[in-house]
């Protein structure tokens, strides 16, 4: 298909255009020609969208729907297009199906269940067999069937040796190590951040040291071994300080957030809403000062959804029993734009494809046109109606927004909601 964008205000600072109001043109999946008006002729779709602004396509690291195994909560055909029409044009996806994404087999099913999509499908392999943190999967193999990262989700490596070894084998082929962080014999049996609220709602706590002291346990092992390292969806103060300081000595290591550590604290748990159970927990207002503050002078690599549909009958169930997790494609970029600027909120989106070393073009003539469609100023009340998620767990509900999301056009195709 070929496309005619009118009137798109390109967000790009790699781009020559960027800050620019143009018309695009995009044939067979390249931008062939941007100018302040291009006519559409008959073989082009010309699209008009109200404040249209473009962008690289954005990226999401850390992605779960269900298949194969739990359908129920999302299938990959239908998450690619709650992606899609989110405004992102490429996910990694976690391994936690039935069976584990554990082999080159599984790497095989999910890229050619999501060939055909317009969102790139980038499998992340589990780093254990089954994700028991006994024994490491076959992470050469998985690599070379597609798979772009190893990390066993919202699973800590306890055996620091497992993690030594995993560092080692992975340098071979520059594969990418993912550690979940905490420390499950300091966890115990919480389910919320250990501090007032929860001592008030008695609900048992997390406390912030067992996710800082295992990313000190692996920014230690990382140090020795060499190799990169990835720690995904960190959430407290010390964490930051912690990885900071890592960059600072040289260590190849890189980090995320969740929008949802960024933006909510555990004061939302008074309702127990269970919603908001998540993992990490959400923590408080200190933290999310102290990520805001690491994401801004570049501690915190990107951000991500963290998106993991729930069914109903595994969330709408006592908080003790009630699964952790919450959808967050939709609401991610509205959340984002809503707390920083446009231009801070794109690059978070999309800076972490240079990590997972996934190709990525700038707006200009001759490039492949992989594009994210949005509105960055329109204000609004995020309600379920805008979950268009199989399961509605989203902790977002009821909270502001700030801008829309149209879709995408990739792959010489576009998706719009």
């Amino acid at each position: 298909m070929n496309f005619l964008l009118k009137a798109a205000t390109v967000i790009d600072p790699k781009s020559p255009f960027h800050r620019q109001t143009v018309d695009i043109l995009i044939e067979n999946g390249i931008i062939t020609d941007i100018n302040t008006t291009i006519k559409a002729s008959d073989h082009v779709e010309e699209v008009t969208l109200d404040n249209l602004h473009i962008s690289q396509g954005w990226f999401d690291s850390s992605v779960s729907f269900g298949e194969p195994g739990y359908e129920e909560r999302e299938t990959i055909d239908h998450g690619l297009q709650v992606a899609a029409k989110s405004g992102f044009t490429a996910i990694a996806l976690h391994p936690n199906t039935f069976p584990i994404t554990d082999n080159s087999t599984s790497v095989g099913f999910l890229k050619g269940k999501s060939q055909n999509s317009a969102v790139s499908l980038y499998p992340i392999g589990a780093l254990t067999i089954q994700s028991k943190g006994i024994d490491m999967a076959e992470l050469y193999d998985m690599q070379q069937a597609g798979a772009i990262a190893f990390g066993d989700y919202k699973k800590a490596i306890q055996n620091p040796n497992l993690l030594k070894i995993a560092l080692l084998y992975a340098q071979n082929f520059g594969g990418l190590v993912l550690s979940f962080p905490q420390e499950n014999n300091i966890a115990g049996k919480g389910m919320v951040n250990e501090e007032e609220q929860s001592t008030l709602l008695g609900l048992k706590g997390i406390p912030a040291l067992a996710e800082e002291l295992q990313i000190a346990r692996d920014l230690f092992l990382l140090e020795y071994t060499g190799g990169t390292l990835h720690i995904p969806t960190i959430s407290t103060a010390k964490s930051v300080e912690l990885i900071r300081d890592a960059k600072a000595k040289g260590l190849q290591v890189s980090c995320s957030t969740t929008v949802h550590h960024l933006t909510l604290t555990d004061k939302e748990l008074v309702t127990f809403d269970t919603n908001y159970k998540v993992l990490p927990p959400l923590r408080t207002q200190k933290d999310v000062n102290a990520l805001v503050k690491g994401i801004k002078d570049g501690t915190i690599d990107m951000i991500t959804s963290d998106h993991q549909p729930i069914d109903v009958e595994h969330k709408k169930v006592e908080f003790d029993h009630a699964k952790y997790g919450t959808t967050g494609l939709e609401s991610a970029f509205g959340t984002l734009n809503n707390i920083l600027d446009i231009e801070q909120t794109i690059a978070l989106l999309t800076r972490g494809k240079s990590i997972f070393k996934i190709e990525s073009e700038s707006i200009e003539k001759g490039n492949k046109a992989d594009l994210s469609l949005f509105s960055p100023m329109d204000e609004t009340t995020f309600t379920e109606e805008h979950v268009i998620s199989s399961s509605k767990n989203s902790a977002f509900i009821g909270k502001s927004i700030k801008g829309t999301p149209y879709g995408i056009i990739a792959k010489g195709k576009m998706i719009l909601k």
